[in-house]
C-alpha cells in the first residue's frame, strides 16, 4: 500500500506544550494511519476505518 498520500495531522487533544501527541492520516483508502509527533520517522499504527471508528468511541466513552 502507497502510504505517501498520507496528509498527517495533529490530533485535536493535543497540546503545544511538547507533551505526548499523536497525529493521524485519515485521507488515504480503507485505512486510517497514526504516529507518534516527536518521532515522525519511526513506526505508525494502521486501522481499518470500522476499527478506527471503534477504537475513538471507546476512547471517547473513557473520557
Amino acid at each position: 500500500m502507497d502510504l505517501t498520500g498520507a496528509k498527517w495531522r495533529k490530533s485535536t487533544k493535543s497540546g503545544n506544550n511538547g507533551g505526548d501527541c499523536v497525529e493521524v492520516a485519515d485521507n488515504l483508502p480503507g485505512v486510517v494511519l497514526v504516529r507518534d509527533t516527536k518521532d515522525r520517522d519511526g513506526g505508525m499504527l494502521a486501522f481499518g476505518p470500522a476499527a478506527w471508528r471503534a477504537f475513538v468511541a471507546q476512547v471517547a466513552e473513557r473520557a
